[in-house]
Order: C-alpha cells, then structure tokens, then sequence
C-alpha cells in the first residue's frame, strides 16, 4: 500500500516522510517554503522568529501552511513567476499572498478560509526582536485582507514545532522550552545573512 498519495503540481520538492506514530505522511515545510494539500496528511514545520500560517477550507477539504522570515518585500509587481520554493516567500506579503491563491486555485471557497497563525519568538538573542515585526504583519494582513483568524499562538521566547492537517484545520503546536542547542537560532542568523546577500544583488525594498 502506498500512502503517499500525489501531490498537488508545484509542491514536488517539498520533502515528505511517513510518520509511524502519528500513521501519517507528513510534508515538511523549510523557511521560504509554502505546501498546499487535498490529501489526509499533515504538514510540519518548527518555528524561532518565524511565523507559519495556515489557512484551509475545512468544509472543502483543503489547506495549506507556509514559513516566512521577514513581514514584506515592496514592488512586488516586479518580480513574476514566484513558485512555492521560490527565495521571494521568505517576505509575508508573498508568502500569504500566494498561500490564499494556491487554496483558492485549488477548490477553496474565500468565505470558507480559516486562518491560524503560529510562530514569531524572540530566540536571536544578539539582534532585534524580529519575532514581534512578523506577528504585527501577520495580524495586520489578516485584518486588512478581512480573514477569518480562528486562532493564533504567537511570541514567547522559545522556538514551536507546529503539525497541521489541511484537510480538518487542526493544528497542534509544541513549545520546544527545553530545547539544548541552538540550532533553530543558528538556522535563522544564516537565512537572514542569505536574505541580505540575496537583496544586495536586487531592487527589493523592506518594509
């Protein structure tokens, strides 16, 4: 028996796994990265500063996470032909736009769109705090767009591990407080070094 199932064209790269404890195949979401699915799987992902969304239509059946960095890129009409792993969904502005057109594409309804928001933790010690940045867009987008926010699990000082089912809208989220390493930190001082290598070579703006 096969159980990983097809997924939806586009999201080929996102790494996938079967998880024998949970009897689930579960697709795992990088930074930058944004999944979309139909199937009864789950999607997973561990978040510092970072914030993951996840909106899904539960009456349809489908949902989606992404993993953004940073609030927002300016001139977004200038950069075309974003994919799911494309470097551009590390800003919230592209990795919720194309999160809701990517559900939307496949089937949801935008009356039926539920959002939960998770993430955002101060854990770079040595800079800004980063976390809170991203949890004003998040909210702030959500209001501006007029979405349903059912729940959200935001700030803190410690990183999340988040596991979402697209299909049903549950999310489950575990506090990593004892946490011995600092990987996550480590993981997000480099992304944020590429992000800047990435940026001195274009016209993006931060705001």
């Amino acid at each position: 028996m096969n159980q990983f199932r097809p997924v939806i064209r586009g999201f080929e790269h996102v790494k996938r796994f079967w998880d024998a404890g949970r009897s689930k195949v579960v697709a795992k979401v990088l930074p930058g990265e944004f999944y979309v699915s139909k199937n009864d799987e789950l999607i997973s992902t561990v978040l510092g500063s970072c914030i993951a969304a996840c909106v899904y239509d539960e009456k349809l059946g489908i949902g989606g996470m992404n993993h953004f960095m940073l609030p927002g890129a300016q001139n977004m009409k200038e950069i075309t032909n974003v994919h799911s792993d494309d470097f551009n969904c590390r800003y919230g502005n592209w990795a919720m736009e194309y999160l809701i057109n990517e559900v939307l594409k496949n089937g949801a309804s935008r009356d039926n769109l539920k959002v939960k928001l998770f993430g955002g933790g101060k854990i770079i010690s040595a800079m800004t705090d980063i976390g809170v940045g991203n949890i004003r867009f998040a909210h702030a987008y959500v209001e501006e767009e007029n979405l349903n926010l059912v729940s959200h699990d935001v700030g803190g000082p410690w990183p999340r591990k988040v596991v979402f089912h697209p299909q049903s809208g549950t999310a489950k989220v575990k506090k990593l407080r004892q946490m011995h390493n600092d990987t996550i930190e480590k993981r997000e001082v480099k992304y944020l070094h590429d992000i800047e290598m990435q940026d001195a070579q274009t016209d993006i703006e931060l705001f």
